[in-house]
């Protein structure tokens, strides 16, 4: 995600550098094309270009809207998990208390392993997102349970179902009573609620074809501002051409950039952060005596 208020020149043009070349390129041949062949038959409408242009400017919009709808509900999905997380850290802790069989032992070590479980359960759904696979949940989970829900082909599910039979298990040694049983419970409904929407942006496609054809109906547009403009200022056209054309090819670029928000990119969701500040949050509740470093922005521009 962004931190900086502030675009620097050299990410400007690392971004966009590839569509300032061929914007150029069409232009130039665009000039050529017209100086040779259309404009000894005909001189090319300039209503075209102004229909096209309102057009595309309404189809760039639409699309920006829809992608920043998905950024936006995927951070606020992620922002829930944050507050989620530190309510179950903080319900474990104190909605437990131990019992004649059930010694004071067991439960601090049931409240760590509950607690670690969720820490592994939020990077088994990152790596899930992100499509990689650290394994970095190994840590927080014993060796048998790691390899129980690897042998799952959604690992997040498979940890919020051990979560459900400990918490279960919790309720009939009477570590936690009926109303507490609920609200530690529904907790576990949030995770999962969570969980199902991240795949659900994550696996739902943005029409190809939507992407295809406005993609393609910048470059038409190019062309023919270009045809329009070579006929009034000569030469010049190809300035002008690469100008509007590349404005249009920005702000197109910038709605794609938001399509996919969980992926490990400077306008993503900055899940290695919000994954580390949870991680340390509910470790310094269980009062553990190593606490991860949170996770630092690069060039004091983006965090991932």
């Amino acid at each position: 995600m962004l931190i900086s208020k502030k675009v620097s020149l050299s990410r400007i043009i690392t971004g966009t550098w590839k569509y300032f070349i061929f914007d150029l390129f069409t232009c130039i041949l665009a000039y050529y094309v017209n100086e040779y062949f259309i404009k000894h038959f005909f001189t090319f409408p300039a209503l075209i270009p102004t229909i096209l242009g309102t057009a595309l400017a309404f189809f760039i919009g639409f699309n920006n809207n829809q992608a920043y709808d998905r950024w936006w509900e995927a951070r606020k999905i992620w922002g829930a998990l944050v507050n989620d997380s530190r309510t179950w850290a903080r319900q474990m802790m104190y909605f437990t208390s131990g019992t004649p069989s059930f010694d004071d032992l067991d439960l601090i070590n049931s409240r760590q392993q509950m607690i670690h479980r969720h820490i592994a359960f939020l990077y088994a759904l990152k790596e899930n997102l992100r499509g990689i696979h650290g394994k970095a949940f190994r840590k927080y989970l014993t060796q048998k349970e790691s390899e129980a829900v690897e042998s799952e082909t959604n690992v997040p599910n498979a940890i919020l179902s051990y979560q459900a039979k400990d918490l279960e298990y919790l309720y009939k040694e009477q570590v936690i009573d009926g109303f507490r049983f609920m609200e530690l419970n529904k907790m576990i409904i949030n995770f999962c609620d969570g969980m199902g929407k991240s795949e659900r942006i994550k696996n739902t496609v943005f029409p190809t074809t939507y992407n295809y054809y406005t993609r393609a109906f910048i470059w038409i547009f190019i062309v023919c501002i270009t045809f329009v403009t070579a006929n009034m200022v000569g030469y010049w056209s190809i300035f002008f051409g690469t100008l509007v054309g590349y404005v249009f090819l920005t702000i197109h670029a910038i709605g794609q950039a938001l399509l996919n928000p969980f992926e490990s990119i400077p306008t993503g969701i900055p899940l290695d952060q919000i994954t580390r500040t949870i991680e340390i949050n509910l470790l310094e509740t269980l009062g553990a005596p190593e606490i991860p470093e949170p996770v630092k922005s690069v060039n004091n521009e983006y965090i991932l």
